[in-house]
């Protein structure tokens, strides 16, 4: 079999390598935090001994180069692969991420045994250091996160030792609070964040959503009700404290209201109703819907509420594909295999070269270099 295209192919890394880098989680933290379900497993395999094993080192060391060798990828994305119980396994993917976004990470197995995966997400500075902040629960392949502020982002996917299976990873993104105009969404938002106001003087400090008077404002969170009341600005007005986020949601041009200051609400409570009170007297009625931070000022609301891009589409590899053997077809075909020790990840490699596919998706293929292996594939 030849691989036509061979060289549009990314490969990725995986004989990848584990690291404690973590934040609230891990022996260096408070004695009352656990350390996640990872590093749990890692030092299971110190206490019995096995990272002296030449499998229990390459597993140890498999997390650890999955935090270097990551494939930087657009969401939503997904990819399938296949994971060997003879071989360690690991793969890092970076992505960049808004406050405001919430992610969804889930990894379906099939094999003789489910096998457990461990997903962790780390923070990636301009230094390049890691800083774990979600972990999966035990026996549960899937994790949902939210970044607490805008920048990269990295996700690690181990599965434990001694499992062979096929994987499909998927990631999406969906707003992280609920819409807060019944029957909108964010389609309906005619005016944005930082929008010049009262000629230059200040900014828009929220969005506008428009629907007709009466329509119910709901709450976008569970969460306590504070600050109901008036001004010249906002009119009829009220906030909603979540105390999860750090951020207070701001109502305002409200035609009336339909709760009181320390009410408890639910998502999809009513806290009131769209109006065009305040300075909005001109217009037509809206919502204007702002973010503060308990500590800071306000916030672009649009990336919590904004619709998410949907399922991803990326049509995978066949399963019949999975270990398949193959050459090189191009002349100096850049790809990305799994790296080892003294040998870079992204590689040009010359016509002819060996690999054998791993995972990836149609357009693009994880490889492993697979020297000239008998019974290869033409």
């Amino acid at each position: 079999m030849i691989v036509k295209k061979l060289g549009g192919f990314l490969c990725i890394g995986l004989f990848i390598s584990w690291v404690s880098a973590c934040t609230g989680v891990g022996p260096s933290t408070s004695l009352f935090r656990s350390t996640s379900p990872h590093d749990q497993y890692g030092q299971s395999l110190k206490e019995a001994r096995l990272d002296r094993t030449a499998l229990g080192t390459d597993w140890l060391e498999a997390g650890n180069r999955a935090l270097r060798d990551s494939l930087k990828i657009s969401v939503p994305y997904r990819e399938s692969g296949y994971f060997s119980a003879n071989k360690t396994f690991a793969v890092g993917y970076r992505l960049d991420a808004q406050r405001g976004d919430r992610f969804l990470v889930r990894v379906e197995t099939q094999g003789q045994k489910t096998a457990q995966v461990f997903i962790d997400v780390f923070s990636l500075d301009d230094r390049n250091r890691t800083s774990l902040i979600a972990a999966s629960k035990a026996d549960t392949n899937v994790l949902a996160w939210e970044p607490r502020k805008t920048q990269t982002y990295l996700i690690r996917i181990q599965p434990e030792l001694l499992r062979s299976g096929s994987y499909t990873i998927t990631v999406t993104r969906e707003p992280a609070l609920a819409f807060p105009v019944q029957g909108r969404d964010s389609r309906q938002i005619s005016s944005y964040f930082g929008a010049s106001r009262d000629g230059g003087r200040r900014r828009h400090e929220g969005v506008d959503i428009f629907a007709p008077k009466g329509t119910p404002a709901l709450a976008s969170v569970d969460g306590i009700i504070t600050g109901v009341g008036s001004n010249s600005l906002g009119g009829n007005v009220a906030f909603l404290s979540d105390n999860d986020r750090n951020i207070r949601l701001y109502y305002a041009h409200l035609d009336r209201w339909n709760v009181s200051n320390g009410q408890r609400v639910s998502v999809g409570d009513t806290v009131g109703f769209v109006g065009n009170t305040g300075n909005a007297r001109t217009t037509g009625p809206h919502l204007h819907f702002g973010i503060y931070g308990f500590t800071d000022g306000a916030t672009d609301p649009l990336p919590f509420i904004r619709l998410g891009r949907g399922p991803a589409r990326q049509p995978l590899l066949a399963e019949s594909r999975l270990g398949d053997s193959v050459r090189v077809s191009a002349s100096k075909s850049p790809v990305r295999l799994a790296p080892t020790a003294d040998a870079p990840v992204l590689q040009e490699l010359p016509k002819s070269s060996a690999l054998t596919i791993i995972g990836g998706t149609e357009a693009m293929a994880s490889c492993r270099n697979a020297g000239w292996a008998n019974g290869l594939r033409r």
